[in-house]
């Protein structure tokens, strides 16, 4: 079961990254849902490869095939499977890992887990899989009317943000390739991510995402816990290192009477959100906040030690077309499995309530 995920609204997933084709079925939509499939190709645009000078190469325009589970634009009730073909595969460029394992990628523990695997391009461990994601999650976040997740990267590298504001216009995130509201900020970032290009190295960096208008009361105590959740699915995301939400690893060196939110004199709310809108695991009413830290694209033009199948100690060039820094992209995978939790405890709270 380790490719599906959800509850309720459940996503099960197929294809590896050189393959002919990628894609999944989403079950548990309700019926009577009119879906907006612009809103689906903008999403899928906005994650594609080959959108900018700071991703890879690689032309693939996931222009999406539905199988089932929609008639007439409407959901039927049964499960929504799809396909996005692959079109831009270059299977030659990884002809050298054939035996040779990448050094920070999952290529020796594939081997050693199943005793085989696929090298072109990473199979089923390559972030292409990442566009099945996004298309469910664009589906889901139009389960929940008003619900949109707002995600941009506030870090590369050693440059991070000035601002702390927790609510930025997508025009604003979509005003550079970076996808970084604050423009001067944000062009720091891109030349940055161009220089570390051109020395054939990558570089790392983090997304903050937050939610607003998330009803009180969702998030399924004690194992389930809507952090706990949210934490799975960002971690399950290539590249992902760390999560953190609210006041994040910032409490470990606070005292409780620094962190604990005070109430306002009049009883109406709380004065501060340091719980990053969650208290036991559920949510409160107030905005939910997190962050999302990623490593260094582990594909990189530089000669590095490494070893093959045998043991025998190599030096690999890697070959192929890598993002210098996936942190652009990621954002809207954030959102979209950000919008698969969220819809998926809306469908647990109103099976309750029923």
């Amino acid at each position: 079961m380790s490719n599906v995920f959800g509850r309720l609204l459940r996503l099960s997933t197929f294809g590896e990254s050189h393959g002919p084709a990628i894609g999944g079925m989403l079950d548990g939509v309700p019926p009577g849902v009119r879906i907006d499939w612009d809103r689906v190709t903008v999403e899928l645009g906005r994650r594609r490869p080959g959108q900018s000078a700071l991703s890879t190469a690689r032309q693939e325009a996931d222009a999406f095939e539905v199988l089932s589970g929609v008639h007439q634009g409407v959901t039927t009730g049964a499960p929504i499977g799809f396909l996005l073909r692959n079109q831009d595969a270059r299977s030659g460029d990884y002809q050298p890992m054939e035996s040779a394992y990448r050094p920070a990628h999952a290529d020796a523990t594939y081997d050693l887990k199943y005793g085989l695997r696929d090298p072109r391009g990473g199979g089923r461990s390559s972030a292409r899989e990442t566009a099945n994601w996004v298309f469910a999650g664009a589906i889901a976040r139009q389960l929940i009317p008003g619900f949109e997740p707002r995600a941009w990267v506030d870090q590369v590298g050693p440059i991070r943000m000035v601002s702390a504001e927790e609510e930025y216009s997508l025009e604003a995130i979509e005003a550079t390739a970076v996808r970084c509201p604050e423009p001067t900020t944000a062009a720091a970032m891109t030349a940055l991510i161009e220089q570390v290009r051109n020395e054939g190295d990558s570089i790392g960096g983090a997304i903050r995402c937050v939610l607003h208008g998330i009803p009180p009361g969702l998030g399924e105590p004690v194992f389930d816990k809507f952090q706990a959740r949210l934490a799975q699915a960002m971690l399950s995301l290539n590249a992902v290192k760390g999560f953190e939400y609210g006041s994040g690893f910032e409490a470990a060196s606070m005292r409780g009477s620094e962190h604990n939110d005070p109430a306002k004199t009049d009883g109406s709310g709380w004065e501060t959100n340091r719980a990053g809108g969650l208290l036991g695991g559920i949510s409160d009413g107030r905005p939910i906040s997190f962050r999302v830290g990623f490593k260094p694209t582990a594909s990189i033009a530089r000669p590095q030690q490494t070893f093959d199948r045998d043991g025998n100690p190599i030096q690999l060039e890697i070959q192929g077309r890598h993002d210098p820094c996936v942190v652009p992209r990621a954002v809207p995978i954030v959102e979209a499995l950000t919008s698969l939790v969220v819809a998926d405890f809306v469908l647990l709270q109103s099976s309750r309530i029923l």
